[in-house]
């Protein structure tokens, strides 16, 4: 059995994250800054270079959350024709409702990878298209969508692979408008007193089958976490809290260089 290299892991299980599940279109050794230490007190200064206190969805910070692992044995084989209820369409509905009505989106979160490993940072979504993953030390990776492209930079290694972000199911996060249940294979609608759940199918000949299940409290309807499955049936989830969706991050965050610095000048 191959094993890969640890970086190798550790990039996997991010990528999944935000479901980055082919290979990069371009992988650049670049020079990357150094990130500035967060601030200890007062005021919130979302920019590229400036990280923020934590707890940036609020002025009170929340402990993180325990993400919501789901059953593996769940990954059964969707059937060729799936149908909803009415109750299973207002949930979609629902979903789909609260991801339009979002222009930004800042907030803490919490990664558990296929190994069981956790990673904790701070992210910023401004749609249609951009986010930003910044992972707490001593993760040294930043994930960056600009709106039609993906970076996964390593800081440590000073490395980039892009990737599009039109491949990636991260875009469903990531959309100005959307109905689920028109826009994408949805597989699966369920709901109980806590979470209201959707699983989106994506089926791809090369790669294979991954799935995307999207969760939102079903009191205070906010986004609470989301799962990766890749093909080989590994899950990733994220699990967000701190959420604030007044305040306007930087445009600054979301700009990626492409400049192929592993080519010499002339």
């Amino acid at each position: 059995m191959s094993r890969r290299k640890p970086h190798a892991r550790r990039t996997l299980a991010l990528t999944l994250a935000v479901g980055l599940l082919a290979a990069p279109v371009a992988a650049q050794t670049i020079p990357l800054p150094k990130p500035a230490p967060k601030p200890r007190d007062g005021g919130i200064q979302l920019s590229a270079t400036t990280q923020p206190a934590r707890g940036p969805g609020s002025g009170a910070s929340s402990a993180p959350p325990e993400p919501v692992i789901p059953d593996p044995r769940r990954n059964t084989p969707s059937p060729l024709f799936v149908t909803f209820d009415a109750q299973q369409k207002a949930q979609a509905a629902r979903v789909s409702n609260y991801l339009s009505s979002l222009s930004t989106l800042v907030g803490n979160f919490v990664q558990v990878g296929p190994d069981g490993s956790r990673t904790k940072g701070d992210f910023y979504i401004q749609k249609p298209g951009k986010v930003r993953f910044e992972y707490d030390e001593p993760s040294p990776i930043a994930i960056i969508a600009d709106g039609s492209s993906v970076a996964v930079r390593d800081r440590k290694l000073a490395t980039q692979d892009i990737y599009p972000l039109s491949q990636t199911p991260l875009r469903y996060l990531l959309s100005d408008r959307i109905d689920l249940l028109r826009d994408t294979n949805v597989v699966s609608v369920t709901a109980d007193d806590l979470f209201i759940s959707v699983v989106i199918e994506e089926k791809q000949v090369l790669v294979g089958t991954s799935r995307l299940m999207l969760m939102i409290g079903a009191k205070d309807n906010q986004l609470k976490q989301w799962t990766v499955t890749d093909p080989q049936g590994y899950d990733t989830t994220v699990a967000v809290y701190n959420l604030d969706s007044s305040k306007k991050p930087d445009p600054g965050m979301f700009k990626i260089d492409f400049t192929n610095y592993s080519t010499p000048p002339g």
